[in-house]
């Protein structure tokens, strides 16, 4: 006769409840009229229609050894490219025929070795199937913080770090945008000077949002206002503390946004309920 260690049997069955638990747990953290918040892992999820999005903007993990709560972002090199495929894939699929991709990625990095992530990125962009308009420079001016300079004042060993990033402009089938209200709501001169391929404003304090990487709000709300309509669909598949979302709000569009930290998910909610207050009265 076999006995059964009641213990173990215990634990094992503690184990499998949290994890139906997690599983059953709803993916929808947040949700009001022109706005979603899904906790979820973004390769994974089926909580957004295949070909409904409009515009995606978003910055992904760099894999500079930034201390999220949910995410390794010092993988090798290799499994950051095999991880960069299969989210950019799934951008791909959930977006519309004339939708838009504003990916903000670093020109290169030199933490743990020399990488062109800007071009690696495009490349990988390409070959899924989007095609490539632009790369709009954004000049965020820090190079002041850098300290990793080479050898010092020799030709031996030096190190040449630009300051500025990418936002690499792509598009699934077409470019012209006939789809969708057709309402702009962008003024002259915001199109006179975001149509120049620089941009330059600071970056976000990370003490002030509370997250270890936010971008601007600046930057999401030019790419939303100049590469889509009014009534848009805007996704940000690592949704963080929520820029992109907030800004498709204040903007009229309809924001949808991913994490698969449920933290980040309440941060982006909170920053909602303090910096867009007013958007509370349409849920």
């Amino acid at each position: 006769m076999i006995q059964t260690n009641n213990s173990t049997f215990e634990m094992k069955r503690s184990l499998q409840y949290d994890e139906d638990m997690i599983r059953k747990q709803p993916k929808t953290f947040f949700e009001m009229e022109d706005l979603k918040i899904i906790n979820d892992d973004f390769i994974t999820t089926m909580e957004i229609p295949l070909s409904s999005v409009d515009l995606i903007v978003t910055s992904p993990p760099y894999n500079v050894d930034i201390k999220y709560n949910s995410h390794d972002d010092q993988i090798s090199y290799e499994q950051y490219l095999d991880f960069s495929e299969k989210w950019i894939a799934k951008c791909f699929k959930l977006a519309s025929d004339t939708g838009r991709f504003c990916l903000n990625i670093p020109l290169d990095k030199n933490k743990n070795g020399q990488q062109s992530v800007g071009a690696d990125l495009t490349t990988i962009a390409k070959k899924i199937g989007w095609k490539y308009h632009s790369t709009i420079i954004w000049n965020e001016g820090n190079i002041s913080r850098r300290t990793a300079w080479g050898s010092w004042m020799s030709a031996s060993a030096p190190y040449v770090i630009a300051p500025v990033e990418l936002i690499v402009v792509l598009y699934k089938r077409d470019w012209k945008k006939i789809n969708g209200t057709r309402l702009n709501d962008i003024a002259r001169d915001e199109f006179m000077e975001w149509t120049n391929g620089v941009w330059t404003f600071n970056g976000e304090s990370k003490k002030r949002i509370g997250h270890p990487a936010p971008f601007p709000r600046e930057l999401p709300r030019r790419c939303i206002k100049l590469f889509s309509f009014v009534g848009d669909t805007v996704l940000d598949p690592f949704l963080g503390s929520g820029t992109t979302v907030l800004e498709a709000c204040l903007n009229d569009r309809v924001g949808v946004g991913v994490d698969i930290d449920r933290k980040y998910c309440a941060l982006a909610k909170q920053r909602i309920e303090t910096e867009a207050a007013q958007l509370l009265l349409k849920a």
